[in-house]
């Protein structure tokens, strides 16, 4: 399969009568899937409401049939087509964060999506998101669209229409290149079913912004997602790791370079995730900055591409610092110990 590539320019007025944005959306009806731009990273697009287009999002990722799909929506009035009900605390969620970073988990009306989207559950995941080429696809499509993000399943999450054609050319119909994203991190995924809302994946709204608006927002004990059938992506099964094997470090910069100066007698080519503040302290066959310890934001939005480039030089083994968990923090680490498979030296 050719992988077709349309470079829209999203500063662009009237993006919904754009060629290329037509011609995209046009494979959407035609229930063929497409790459698209988001603020968070690209999404893998699909008719959410059919099988065939659905199932071939899975099969170009290679993706577990049981890990649900979330469906991107341009207008919440879409909402009244396939979500049973909408609660208070969702409507005040969306009121603040919509269109943006922020998934919400509805009870869902049946015989409307595709069961393979939603992986056979009562409920379904939703958002709107913050980049006008997604939203001019949406509009333009007239669909709700399923869409997880455009990698091969298990590896870090396209920033730039160059990491998806990296895992997806020849997989997939086409790309829209929109440029690279911004957030860097997927959305923060809540649960809006039962009375007091559940953070089931961090992500770009923090547990914080969401209390400013709701008061008191739970963390699901089980995000790690082990055991259990997931109600949300990313609850289970291994995400985002770099080729070679990866080990956070809870310790002190001496301690991890004594780890890696211990590989490299090994003879194995050692790479270290580090920050603008610290990178210059370690001496590996490659140490890459990703973003500033100080501005955590800028670590989330350089990760993906960080990992990525990790790959790209072929290094053997790598060393991560940690970092806080304080607000979007809790998404990075969450990230990171995806990638890492819960591997952590401790000092």
């Amino acid at each position: 399969m050719d992988t077709k590539v349309w470079k829209v320019d999203k500063y662009v007025d009237k993006l919904e009568s754009n060629p290329q944005v037509v011609d995209a959306a046009d494979f959407l009806q035609e229930n063929e899937v497409v790459a698209m731009p988001t603020e968070t990273v690209y999404g893998l697009a699909g008719n959410a409401e059919n099988d065939e287009a659905v199932a071939k999002i899975f099969a170009a990722k290679g993706r577990p049939g049981d890990n649900p799909l979330i469906i991107h929506i341009a207008d919440r009035g879409q909402l009244d087509g396939f979500v049973a009900e909408v609660p208070e605390t969702a409507s005040d969620l969306m009121d603040a964060f919509w269109p943006g970073p922020l998934t919400i988990i509805f009870k869902k009306k049946d015989g409307v999506l595709s069961e393979k989207a939603t992986a056979g559950l009562e409920t379904v995941a939703v958002r709107m998101p913050d980049h006008p080429i997604a939203l001019a696809l949406l509009r333009v499509s007239g669909l709700p669209i399923a869409a997880p993000s455009a990698n091969s399943s298990g590896k870090p999450s396209p920033t730039t229409a160059g990491h998806v054609l990296d895992d997806l050319a020849g997989k997939i119909a086409g790309v829209v290149d929109g440029g690279p994203t911004g957030v860097g991190v997927e959305s923060t995924v809540v649960d809006c079913t039962e009375g007091v809302p559940v953070i089931l994946r961090p992500g770009g709204v923090t547990r914080e912004q969401l209390e400013a608006v709701v008061g008191e927002v739970r963390v699901d004990p089980a995000l790690a997602g082990e055991g259990s059938r997931p109600k949300s992506p990313g609850m289970k099964y291994t995400h985002y790791a770099p080729n070679a094997p990866l080990y956070l470090v809870s310790g002190s910069r001496e301690f991890l370079q004594g780890l890696v100066a211990e590989k490299r007698v090994e003879g194995l080519r050692v790479g270290v995730l580090a920050t603008e503040e610290s990178a210059e302290f370690y001496d590996a066959d490659l140490v890459l900055a990703c973003g500033k310890r100080a501005e955590l934001e800028t670590v989330a939005a350089a990760l993906y591409d960080v990992l990525r480039k990790f790959n790209a030089h072929g290094v053997d083994v790598i060393f991560s610092e940690m970092f806080p968990v304080d607000g979007v923090g809790h998404a990075i680490m969450n990230r990171l110990q995806k990638a890492a498979g819960n591997k952590i030296m401790v000092e």
